[in-house]
């Protein structure tokens, strides 16, 4: 049964997917640290807002927008990843190869 999703889940995934677009246009080589970016932020935002929450996630939505139309940007050719960024990668990597 394919289950209908709202609204908001439905700009919060046309936010994610236009992310990961963005990523594609960046160098190769930079690629996978601006990867890492848009998944570090959207699981560590989604996970500190309540589903119920909706304004909260309506000023995470025009929050998100603003900063990816900055990464849009041609000029912009690197991001900076965290060693709390890299952790959480590792982290996630490491669960799951265990899980399997």
């Amino acid at each position: 049964m394919l289950v209908r999703k709202s609204g908001l889940q439905k700009e919060v995934l046309a936010l994610y997917r236009r992310a990961l677009r963005m990523v594609r246009t960046k160098p190769a080589s930079t690629q996978p640290k601006f990867l890492l970016f848009v998944r570090y932020n959207f699981h560590t935002q989604a996970s500190s807002v309540s589903p119920r929450d909706v304004t909260a996630i309506e000023h995470l939505l025009r929050r998100g927008r603003r900063q990816l139309e900055m990464y849009e940007q041609p000029s912009v050719r690197d991001c900076q990843v965290s060693q709390v960024m890299s952790d959480w990668e590792q982290n996630r990597r490491g669960s799951r190869t265990t899980s399997q």
